[in-house]
Parts: C-alpha cells; structure tokens; sequence
C-alpha cells in the first residue's frame, strides 16, 4: 500500500516522464491568471484615486491594464476542465 509522493525520488522523474512541461505548468498558471484577473481592478482604482497627473503614474496605469488583460486572456478556461 504505498504511495506516490513529491518525496520519492522517482516522483519527480515519473511525472515528467507522463506530462510535458507546459501540461504541468498549465493549472498553476490558469489559477494565478484567474485570481490576478480579479485583483487587479481594484488597483486600478487606486491608481485612478490618486491621479493620473504624472507620467510614472500614467505608465504604471498602463502596465497594469495590460497585466490584466493578459491575466483574462491565461485565466479565463480556470475551472472549466
């Protein structure tokens, strides 16, 4: 009755050996995406309480619009498999 864990040291090997890279990497992404997805609006907004008077203050608007729709974009599928 044993068990495969993360400190056997074939673990590792195996779960390599039956999944590529990116089908491990795929969930954690998805989840991250999804979670980041609904967290960045409200830093948004405070960025837009603050102003948007400078540019440092602009351009980090900017990047983190764009860091949304990226985080959409990856997370949107999360929980649908």
């Amino acid at each position: 009755m044993s068990s495969s864990s993360i400190t056997d040291p074939g673990f590792i090997r195996d779960a390599l050996s039956s999944h590529s890279v990116p089908q491990l990497l795929a969930r954690p992404v998805k989840r991250v995406s999804f979670w980041a997805a609904i967290v960045l609006p409200f830093m948004h907004l405070s960025l837009l309480t603050a102003g948007l008077d400078s540019q440092s203050m602009l351009t980090a608007f900017i990047a983190l619009v764009v860091l949304n729709v990226v985080a959409l974009y990856f997370g949107h599928r999360h929980g649908q498999e």
